[in-house]
């Protein structure tokens, strides 16, 4: 995901920019036979700028640097640029400070932020004229600390972050005045200070939507000294405040409590969470929760620079969504509600697309995290009982974006796989409201074109992206029977799965793609299969032409059979990447990122084609999905970059899933197809089960057997049972 056509509109024109990495490895790792943990943990090998030298123009991730534990509720980032929400660039090589964020997306854009930067000497309230140069190549940027010298300031900053606060140390070398400025969005935005506490409070109201009134990040900043001198002016749209310390001082330690709740709240969080400890002991929390979650997935036997894409890859898998909830002065869970704005009981999550993140992301956590998944599980529950609706796109609540109900699949691969932790009646009965009536798309739940959908089994040209929207939800009610069937409801579930056939009303055995329909049934002419945007989403024909994860068997049928199917995906990876920019009316960046890498009108730069490969091993041709896995994992995958937007997670949990040799078609259905395993060895470790150990005798990227439990296994699938609670999977590989 990167926005669809009604979001993108808003935005300013696109051009081609050159170069994705070739994934070959540095030379020191090409015959490294083992992917060595450092002595300070897995931690150390996460490069948090994988992905960040991105543009609007074109992705290598889109993401940012950000220092944050796991889920954390507060994300930490450098800021080199104010101007919107491309706010940094590793290239720039100077920061306008260090800035607290919940950006899941350049597209959606930040709320609640701030920034933060010490200084010495003079210093200007304009972000672009405060700027310091640092060095890249001689800080300390990593998961659980950022740490670098601000050459102009003369000072040497580390900043720590935990679940909701963060602690900064910052040391002098030389200059006078020295302190910390403070830039808050608002121009009339209120601070207070409070010398004989030591404290600073104020409030970031910044937001683009998706919250009710009263939505506020409250900050607390807590000196170890009280300041000399404050002062407080305004700078473009944002209140810019600095603190200034005597002469004498030479060093500074500050810890900035964040919460959804209240003033107190953000003052409880810094207590607990930091206290009084001292930042190498925050820092060792840090990573110590790092290598624990990193840890749940051991691997063996590549090289350096691939041990390094995986645990920064895991580590992108592991930042969203982000923590809602907070304790209380009771010891109570409890929650700002972005669906009420109202304080509430529970558990909540916020800031994940479902578009994006259901293929891989979820079937991941399920193998992985599954008590984690379990408690995100009833944060979507809680949404759906406070605001009525379950949420397309929770950002951080109710927001209008991409296709379909894709929270579908979330809950029908949870209930297929059986996972625990949530109310999963409730859940059903959300799914359920959604799917027999009309909702309202524009503000962020219910399915568009639903009243259509129901009378006639497809979305017509009427409604905007209506192929997209038709097999989004033709797939939705199959996710949406699994959930039935789990609870006992085998008459929905016989409903539902039945509507799951409806992809077929809108596909064309003629030419062997999906496409639009009038009202009166018609074929909307011409057909164009290289015509990007509507009916389809962030794509053309090619890009939907398998849209139908639920019926692989149906679907080639459709074709004609197998061999065709496989013919048709082969042709799909070797013919140009040519594309018209059709209903977009100029190019948008999924279509340079397509266009500059030689996989024809495979665009692994965005999630919809992401099981296609897989596909090949349903038509007979595992050795084709090997082959091409295996490809887009070494050349489209790289210690610095992605091949195009790391939506949330989605892009790396690909790479994680297909890198242990294994990977969801469907989410959905408790099952795995086979791929080709990169390590020579990987271990699952779930609490409160046994190890699962996946293992790849010799070497190659073709499989030529598969024993699982010491027994020979048939077939190109795995149950996720087969997978779980100390399994034993061994493939043997040949070159």
């Amino acid at each position: 995901m990167a926005h669809d056509r009604r979001e993108f509109l808003k935005g300013s024109g696109l051009a081609v920019l050159a170069g994705l990495g070739t994934g070959a490895g540095r030379a020191e790792d090409v015959a490294v036979a083992t992917s060595a943990v450092s002595p300070g943990g897995r931690v150390e090998r996460v490069n948090i700028l994988q992905g960040t030298d991105s543009t609007s123009l074109f992705s290598r991730g889109n993401t940012l640097p950000i220092a944050a534990v796991p889920f954390g509720m507060a994300h930490w980032t450098l800021q080199s640029s104010g101007h919107g929400p491309w706010f940094f660039q590793p290239r720039d090589n100077r920061l306008q400070g260090f800035r607290s964020t919940h950006q899941l997306s350049p597209w959606l854009g930040d709320y609640g932020q701030a920034v933060f930067l010490p200084f010495s000497g003079e210093v200007q309230a304009d972000a672009d004229a405060r700027a310091a140069s640092y060095r890249p190549s001689e800080s300390t940027l990593k998961p659980h600390t950022m740490k670098m010298r601000l050459m102009r300031y003369f000072a040497d900053v580390e900043l720590v972050p935990t679940e909701r606060c963060a602690a900064m140390e910052v040391t002098f070398s030389e200059g006078k005045t020295r302190g910390l400025l403070i830039d808050v969005p608002g121009e009339a935005t209120e601070m207070v200070g409070d010398r004989a506490r030591k404290t600073v409070r104020f409030a970031s109201t910044a937001n683009r939507g998706g919250v009710p009134q009263g939505f506020a990040t409250y900050y607390v900043v807590r000196f170890d000294r009280a300041w000399a001198v404050e002062t407080k002016v305004n700078s473009k749209g944002t209140t810019v405040a600095t603190f200034t310390f005597d002469d004498a001082v030479m060093s500074l330690r500050v810890g900035i409590g964040t919460s959804f709740l209240s003033y107190e709240q953000a003052e409880r969080n810094l207590e607990r969470e930091i206290g009084a400890r001292g930042i190498d002991e925050v820092r060792s929390a840090a990573a110590k929760v790092w290598n624990e979650h990193l840890g749940r997935i051991a691997t063996e036997g590549g090289t350096a620079s691939q041990g390094r894409i995986f645990d920064s890859c895991l580590y992108r898998a592991l930042l969203f969504p982000r923590v809602w909830h907070e304790v209380d002065g009771a010891g109570k869970t409890v929650h700002w509600s972005p669906y009420t704005g109202r304080v509430t009981d529970g558990v909540m999550y916020a800031d994940h697309g479902y578009w994006d993140v259901y293929r891989a992301w979820y079937p991941l956590m399920s193998l992985a995290y599954p008590e984690r998944l379990g408690e995100i599980l009833q944060a979507w529950v809680n949404a759906y009982q406070e605001g009525g609706w379950l949420p397309q796109f929770p950002c951080p609540g109710y927001r209008a974006c991409m296709t379909g109900s894709l929270i579908d699949a979330v809950f029908g691969d949870a209930a297929a796989k059986g996972i625990k932790g949530f109310d999963m009646e409730a859940a059903y009965a959300g799914l359920k409201k959604h799917a027999m009536g009309p909702g309202d798309p524009d503000r962020g739940y219910g399915r568009r074109g639903i009243e259509e959908y129901l009378q006639q089994g497809y979305c017509s040209t009427k409604v905007e992206q209506s192929a997209a929207e038709t097999t989004d939800a033709a797939y939705g009610d199959f996710c949406i029977g699994q959930v039935a069937r789990a609870l006992g409801k085998t008459d929905d579930a016989v409903y539902f799965e039945k509507r799951s056939g409806n992809w077929r009303k809108l596909f064309d055995e003629g030419v062997g793609f999906f496409r639009a329909k009038h009202p009166d049934g018609s074929w909307a002419e011409p057909f164009d299969p290289i015509r990007w945007g509507d009916p389809y989403v962030e794509g053309a024909a090619w890009q939907h032409r398998f849209d139908v994860p639920h019926d692989v068997e149906g679907m080639m049928a459709a074709y004609g059979g197998p061999a065709k199917m496989a013919d048709a995906l082969e042709t799909m990876l070797t013919m140009a990447p040519d594309f018209r920019v059709g209903a977009y009316g100029r190019e948008i960046h999924e279509m340079s990122e397509m266009a500059a890498v030689r996989f024809g009108q495979y665009a692994h730069s965005n999630q919809p084609v992401h099981h296609i490969l897989y596909l090949f091993t349903a038509a007979g041709r595992p050795d084709r999905t090997q082959f091409w896995v295996r490809k887009v994992m070494e050349e489209l995958y790289t210690e610095d970059g992605f091949a195009g937007d790391e939506d949330t997670g989605s892009m790396a949990a690909w790479y994680v899933l297909s890198s242990m040799g294994v990977y969801p078609v469907c989410a959905g259905k408790a099952e795995y197809t086979l791929g080709s395993p990169l390590w020579e060895r990987v271990v699952l470790r779930v609490p409160g089960k046994k190890e699962t150990v996946i293992s790849a005798r010799g070497r190659g990227v073709f499989v030529s057997g598969v024993r699982v439990n010491g027994a020979a296994h048939g077939g190109g699938m795995i149950s996720h049972a087969a997978l779980t609670d100390g399994a034993k999977v061994e493939f043997s590989m040949r070159g």
